[in-house]
């Protein structure tokens, strides 16, 4: 490094500093360095639909082009979108909201980042059942909050009970944040489980609860259930919910909450001072995803249910595999400490992150570690993928492991 660039050179804050990087990025970043490098890697860790947006939808998109949308939109979003999106929530949902409850934002992943800052002061304790999406728990170290994590296992479909919630609130205890569909379990939450998370909101009055639904339109099991549909906890829950995996809009950046009037006039004046409205175009695009009815995606959603099947079967063969029957998304989270201690020559795979630098190395397929969700017994594979490479890295996977010594 040249002595006048390092002599320029400032300390970054210990804000960034402390915060990680995102597991999934990181392993994608890891997988295409490698595809630059001439290897045949397999991609299976980034949560990303493999279909193309709508036809439908990109000629909305198109429209408002031609339509002369090229100018600031209001902070929170159009009007008619927020319309839209509490008519959707109303007859999909059975929640009851104004447009002015509604916020849009760059994608639910802000949008999650809007509630956690408007609500969390240095100390608050969040509540993470775990396994938990990556981004929360780094959001809320980001607002000076205290994660607490909370283990399930993928004996009970990782879904965390009353009891457990209660055992690890304290008088410090501001959120608890979940997903259904869950990133990364595939879990999903019937009105049992919801209800169980409900009865603690109600015990304690304080907690927010933010229901993160981005999935819900990947759902093999039936029916959504939304926590703010129960009204004696509505005005303690946010719900977050988006464009990008129900309608293949990953690159489109669109999100939204629905929330009580004090938290989403916060979250508004919070976007207003970081990004301001979501682009223009995505919510012209946004509005027309909005208003048909969610059957036009059901191809995908099928899509994902034969990839399902194939990849259960297939990872069940595996040694040293526990898996579980996810009901939405578009992952498997097998446990895999079985196979912890087994040695490739002289290394010993330890966890999981070590177990998924030996595939990515051996088998040439790239997954998740299980620790940045907060369950190191696990790893997270995506299969929205082709029917052909998943079937190749399912094949790859197995021979990996079985080169491993067990003994």
């Amino acid at each position: 490094m040249p002595l006048n660039q390092q002599n320029t050179m400032q300390e970054l804050s210990e804000r960034i500093e402390n915060l990680s990087e995102s597991a999934t990025i990181a392993m994608s970043r890891k997988s295409r360095e490698l595809k630059d490098q001439g290897l045949d890697v397999i991609s299976l860790s980034l949560g990303e639909p493999d279909f193309g947006t709508p036809d439908f939808i990109k000629e909305a998109a198109k429209s408002a082009i031609d339509e002369g949308y090229s100018h600031y939109p209001p902070i929170p979003g159009y009007a008619d979108l927020r319309e839209a999106i509490a008519h959707k929530l109303k007859r999909d949902n059975d929640l009851i909201y104004t447009a002015n409850q509604i916020v849009v934002s760059t994608g639910a992943k802000q949008s999650i980042a809007n509630v956690i800052l408007c609500l969390i002061n240095e100390g608050d304790e969040v509540l993470l059942p775990a396994p938990y999406w990556v981004s929360y728990y780094e959001i809320v170290k980001l607002a000076g909050g205290v994660p607490v994590v909370i283990p399930t296992s993928i004996e009970n479909d990782f879904k965390v009970t009353q009891d457990q919630l209660e055992k690890h609130h304290s008088d410090k205890t501001k959120m608890v944040i979940f997903s259904s569909p869950c990133n990364p379990s595939g879990s999903v939450f019937n009105q049992e489980d919801l209800d169980a998370i409900a009865a603690y909101l109600k015990k304690n009055a304080r907690v927010i609860a933010l229901s993160d639904e981005i999935y819900e339109l990947i759902n093999f099991g039936g029916k959504h259930f939304s926590l703010a549909a129960d009204k004696e906890i509505y005005n303690q829950v946010v719900t977050v919910n988006g464009f990008s995996k129900g309608f293949a809009m990953t690159g489109w950046r669109c999100g939204y909450i629905a929330a009580p009037q004090y938290i989403a006039d916060a979250c508004t004046k919070m976007q207003g001072q970081f990004t301001s409205a979501a682009s223009c175009i995505t919510q012209r695009a946004a509005l027309a995803a909005i208003k048909a009815d969610p059957s036009v995606v059901s191809h995908m959603v099928d899509a994902f249910a034969e990839r399902r099947e194939v990849v259960g079967a297939g990872l069940k063969k595996i040694k040293g595999f526990k898996v579980n029957e996810p009901k939405g998304a578009f992952y498997f989270f097998p446990d895999v400490s079985e196979i912890y201690g087994a040695k490739n020559g002289s290394e010993t795979i330890k966890d999981s992150n070590d177990l998924c630098l030996y595939l990515l190395s051996e088998g040439q397929v790239a997954l998740v570690p299980g620790d940045a969700f907060g369950s190191p017994n696990c790893i997270r594979l995506s299969y929205a993928s082709s029917m052909e490479d998943l079937k190749k890295a399912l094949s790859r996977i197995e021979a990996a492991i079985n080169k491993l010594d067990h003994a």
